[in-house]
């Protein structure tokens, strides 16, 4: 009976000293890769796993491309996925923009993809379908092309030293936007600071608590981005900490905090302190394999 062949190279590189070639390992695939690839969510019950921005989603539903007072854009990133209450949620507010001067209904950016998760391009949140984007631009047309919804833009709200609102700002988009805040399944929306601040200077005396939803953050001139709580009965989901239920002084954000992002913010001040050493970097949403999701995610992608 002969040698296999395996193991006469073997017998050969021993009885020659020959090193043998280590085995090749096939790197890990990155989440991002795995995720982005899914065109169906899982057929699995609804349900939002691990965080914003480390988790992904089981059973998630689309919101239709077009809607009576909504549109859906850049329609082919197939981003507009997200968990029912999410969709409810958009479905409401538009009807609501539908009712304000100039607004047939809103634009609406990417919420997640089909099965939730890391995004090869993007945000490093919307991973649970609990996020949503709405853009700034008035929906005005309820009936725009695909090939439209690539080519038209938002609209900045906002002045180039990030400072001020500009002219775009108007009535329509304060109440769209207080509108969300005071609905009990968003937990917090992020605007630019100017923003922030002219909502606080409009906002007259008495019931400001939900002001506090309303939270400055970088690059959000165009849009506003607006974060569901985790759903009731989902306990894997982690809703974002500090959460605005568990506020327990209340009070609005319209405090002297909120002028370091148009003062320190833009223009920090010069420090004499040593810098501290970086550690080792950690790896981000773009890095991350699906060992660093919650492990119930494996079981979101193999279901068919």
């Amino acid at each position: 009976m002969g040698i296999p062949l395996p193991g006469l190279i073997l017998a050969l590189a021993l009885a020659t000293g020959a090193a043998l070639a280590p085995p090749v390992v096939a790197a890990e695939p990155l989440a991002t890769a795995l995720f982005g690839a899914e065109r169906s969510p899982s057929h699995q019950r609804p349900m939002a796993i691990g965080s914003y921005n480390r988790g992904c989603a089981a059973g998630l539903r689309e919101l239709p491309p077009s809607g009576p007072t909504w549109q859906a854009m850049r329609l082919s990133r197939d981003r507009n996925w997200g968990m029912p209450e999410t969709i409810s949620f958009i479905e409401d507010l538009s009807r609501y923009a539908a009712t304000l001067p100039g607004w047939k209904g809103l634009y609406v950016g990417d919420i997640g993809q089909p099965r939730g998760g890391p995004m090869v391009s993007g945000h490093a949140s919307h991973q649970m379908g609990l996020d949503v984007d709405i853009w700034m631009l008035p929906g005005r047309n309820m009936h725009l092309s695909r090939a439209a919804r690539e080519k038209i833009s938002s609209i900045s709200v906002r002045t180039p030293d990030q400072r001020r609102v500009n002219g775009n700002w108007d009535r329509q988009h304060y109440l769209l936007m207080r509108r969300a805040a005071q609905d009990p399944r968003v937990d917090r929306i992020f605007v630019a600071a100017a923003v922030k601040i002219a909502m606080c200077n409009a906002t007259p005396r008495g019931d400001r608590a939900w002001l506090q939803k309303i939270r400055p953050w970088y690059g959000h001139k165009a849009h506003f981005h607006v974060r569901l709580n985790c759903p009731p009965g989902d306990a894997l989901c982690r809703t974002q900490r500090p959460s605005v239920a568990q506020l327990s002084k209340g009070g609005d954000g319209c405090d002297d905090s909120l002028n370091w992002w148009v003062t320190d913010m833009l223009n920090p001040p010069k420090t004499t302190k040593p810098r501290k050493k970086a550690g080792p970097p950690r790896r981000g949403p773009r890095q991350y394999l699906l060992t660093d999701l919650p492990r119930q995610c494996a079981a979101v992608l193999s279901s068919r």
